[in-house]
């Protein structure tokens, strides 16, 4: 039985295809139509799950969306009518939208679908609705390797939810309590988001990766005023200071009050007070965090935690609750936001609708196959794109030679587009679709921000390590095959500040190693880890294997495979043309290995950095 589930209309739309429960496919829209968090009907990436099972929508049993409007409406309303008549701008633009579309979406998907496929409304599918919160909790428990854990789903909100605690059981998946709209954990993060100038729902990231610039010099102003923190986790927002529940905006005039000011404008000057503003809003998010796991494992006696949503994302309160919290493990789904309530509302269909069993024998560390769920290309497809393309390439057959000419272009301090095999499904580039060098270049953090990303050169980079290494390198002594999880660098590794050097404040830390590995290592020297197992990624594996031998070193930078406001490329083109519009010394496709200084000149007949929306 095949069932597709998809997201959102709402913030980055997605697609997943289950067979018999085993995940099949899954990817972004974002990724087909190179706009980046796309939200319209996922249709491109529909297709590319039908074609990766060599089916069609006929074949589908069910299609599964991933929350349900009618209870968000429900929400809509009253929630402007407890703040009426403020917020009537708001309103009059939100209304409209929910009228002509979203809340006939059964007939907007059946549409879509039709057109997609030709099928006639009455031959498609059974369309199902999963509650939002639910196809997050699906999503973190169900491809786990645990038989039973406890979930903890943390996001802006679905329908009414903002977090929620759930119990998993082999098929089953019990909800046990909730915090509801407006009071949200991530919503609060969000404002400073937007206080700090960054982009809602996409510069959070950025936020956590400015917070170790920063010091913690305004977490009291936030329990104090902003959340009212109790000893269990649970919290409720001071509305007075937010406008995200009925105007066009995070923050309001007394939010400014409380912190000196109006929002940072967009790519204006980071000032020492945004990097504290991020430190402490990010020490409030773990504290919020590390209070509601030990809450739920006392409530539960659960020794395992799954992770689901938006805030899951945040590495840095993962990699505390692991190693301060009192679970033995935790597993959080690499596509914790909204795309991942595609997966989630399919498998959530599976075990929950349909009440199948749910096979727990064949797995190495999970069921999410790495998150390599999209699209791959074969050797014809590659030789062919590039000669399309008038790109000079050498095709390289014996592995050994392959591996050991790409370690040593590494170790000679070169940047590297590695593109391999199916592309990762979430926000994270794990060696599939990614920009890789040498940790040990104390010039690679700013090469890779400035002339390959163009990005903010505050942003950190992660490591890929071998996995058997990791306790070598980092205080850290589990798997984090996804990202996920923050741990520091090895005392042995560190590299003290001088007297000096402990004077200066914020960006100024910049340039300064921290570490034996200074382009993986943050301010604060800590790292965001990815492990690399040689089932899940063995080409990867191999590569850092082969880097080792060269340089005595299993680490390699890893960044995905894009430049800032693009999505991660999905294409042979797409990495093509990345390659080619940065300073990239190195494209592999497979065994296909290209020279930035052999290829034709390249042109562009449009400023291609104005077709990406900053985020």
């Amino acid at each position: 039985m095949y069932i597709l589930g998809i997201s959102s209309f709402y913030h980055d739309s997605a697609a997943a295809l289950l067979l018999n429960g085993e995940i099949i496919a899954a990817v972004q829209e974002e990724r087909f139509t190179r706009k980046k968090h796309d939200s319209r009907f996922p249709e491109n990436a529909i297709l590319y799950c039908l074609k990766e099972a060599n089916i069609s929508l006929s074949d589908v049993s069910a299609v599964v969306f991933y929350d349900k409007p009618f209870i968000k409406f429900e929400r809509l309303i009253e929630t402007y009518l407890s703040y009426a008549p403020s917020g009537i701008s708001s309103f009059l633009k939100a209304i409209p939208v929910w009228l002509k579309d979203k809340l006939y979406l059964k007939k907007l998907i059946k549409k879509e679908l039709s057109s997609l496929s030709h099928l006639k409304e009455r031959d498609l599918p059974k369309i199902l609705f999963t509650e939002h919160h639910q196809s997050h909790a699906a999503s973190a428990f169900y491809p786990s390797p645990f038989k039973e854990a406890v979930v903890l789903c943390l996001d802006g909100v679905g329908e009414w939810a903002t977090s929620s605690v759930w119990l998993g059981n082999k098929n089953q998946l019990n909800p046990l309590w909730e915090i509801n709209f407006p009071h949200s954990l991530g919503m609060l993060y969000s404002a400073f988001t937007y206080y700090t100038g960054f982009k809602v729902n996409s510069g959070e990231y950025k936020l956590m990766g400015l917070a170790p610039y920063g010091q913690p010099s305004y977490v009291n102003e936030i329990l104090d005023n902003l959340i009212d923190l109790k000893e269990d986790g649970t919290f409720r927002l001071n509305m007075s200071y937010f406008s995200f529940a009925n105007g066009l905006t995070m923050t309001n005039e007394k939010f400014d009050q409380l912190f000196g000011g109006p929002p940072r404008k967009a790519e204006g000057t980071l000032t020492q007070k945004d990097m504290d503003l991020a430190r402490s809003i990010q020490h409030v998010t773990e504290e919020v965090v590390l209070r509601l796991g030990r809450s739920i494992h006392k409530e539960t006696k659960q020794d395992y935690l799954c992770m689901a949503g938006g805030v899951a994302l945040n590495c840095v309160a993962n990699g505390r609750l692991l190693r301060e919290g009192p679970f033995k493990e935790i597993w959080v789904q690499p596509a914790a936001g909204d795309a991942g309530g595609a997966l989630g509302a399919a498998l959530s269909a599976w075990y929950q609708y349909y009440n199948k069993e749910r096979n727990l024998n064949s797995h190495d560390l999970d069921f999410m196959k790495g998150s390599y769920l999209g699209p791959s290309f074969d050797t014809k497809d590659i030789e062919e794109s590039l000669q399309k393309q008038k790109a000079h390439f050498e095709h390289v057959e014996d592995e050994n030679i392959f591996f050991d000419k790409v370690a040593q272009v590494l170790a000679d301090g070169n940047v590297v587009g590695w593109f391999q095999g199916r592309m990762e499904f979430g926000p994270r580039a794990l060696g599939a679709r990614s920009i890789i060098g040498d940790p040990r270049n104390q010039k690679m953090q700013s090469v890779m921000n400035l002339k390959i990303k163009y990005r903010e050169s505050f942003r950190p980079f992660a490591p890929a390590l071998l996995e058997e290494e990791v306790s070598e390198y980092f205080e850290f002594n589990a798997r984090s095959p996804y990202m996920l999880m923050v741990a520091p660098v090895k005392e042995r590794l560190r590299i003290k500040m001088t007297e000096e050097q402990e004077k200066l404040f914020g960006i100024e830390k910049l340039n300064i190693p921290r570490s034996s590995m200074p382009a993986i290592t943050h301010v604060d020297y800590s790292a965001r880890l990815q492990t690399v197992n040689k089932k899940t990624n063995s080409r990867f594996f191999k590569l850092l294997t082969h880097f080792k031998a060269i340089t005595g070193c299993p680490v390699l930078v890893n960044t995905s495979f894009n430049v800032r406001g693009e999505p991660l490329v999905c294409s042979i083109e797409d990495a093509y043309r990345c390659f080619m519009r940065t300073e990239m010394d190195y494209l592999i496709i497979e065994n296909f290995i290209l020279a930035k200084g052999t290829q034709p000149k390249w042109e562009e007949s449009s400023d291609w950095k104005s077709e990406y929306e900053l985020d």
